[in-house]
Parts: C-alpha cells; structure tokens; sequence
C-alpha cells in the first residue's frame, strides 16, 4: 500500500463517517424532543463508557479474571467509590490510574 491510497482511504472514511453521522444531529437540533427523550439520550454516552469499561474491568486480556489479582478490577472499585462521593469525572480518572499504577506495582 501507499501513502497516497493511505491518505484517500481515511479521507473516504472520515467522508462516509460524516455523511451518516451529521443528518440525523442537523435533524435532531431543530426539533423541540420531549424531556423523557431527552433525559434518555443524555444516558446513552455513559451506558456505553460504562459498558467499554467493564469489559475490561472483567476481561483483561480476554479472559474473565474476577480475583484479587486482577489490578483492573481492584482499582475500579475504589474509583467508583470517588467518583460516587465526589461527581467529578476527572477526579476518579486520576484516582483509578494512579491505584491502577499502585495496584499493579504490588501485585508486581
């Protein structure tokens, strides 16, 4: 492959990418939706970030792993925890990669 069929292959994709995505958003925006509909597409984002994380949480490396030597799940209880008692996404961000980093240096 070359560099040039690289460039136009991510150009055709970043095209196809927009051409699906931004009707429905320019749609969407200048209709009034109903609270319920919008309360439960402001859900959405989290459901699927709690789903991505969880996955890994459970299956690292692609094998369920639900023992104490699973760093990714020792440090993904106390960073609920934060993010539970301080509702700052950044914080528990923080919190669950330095006891990622603390955990995983323990369990060597």
């Amino acid at each position: 492959m070359t560099d040039e069929y690289i460039w136009i292959l991510i150009v055709l994709m970043a095209a196809a990418n927009f051409a699906v995505r931004f009707p429905p958003i320019a749609i969407l925006s200048r209709l009034e939706l109903p609270e319920p509909l919008t309360r439960w597409l402001g859900l959405i984002p989290a459901a699927v970030m709690g789903a991505l994380v969880a996955g890994e949480v459970f299956r690292p490396g692609g094998e369920y792993l639900l023992t104490l030597h699973n760093p990714y799940l020792l440090a993904a209880i106390p960073t609920a925890v934060v993010y539970h008692r301080t509702q700052s996404l950044l914080g528990a961000m923080l919190a669950g990669m330095l006891l990622f980093v603390g955990i995983s240096a323990l369990l060597g």
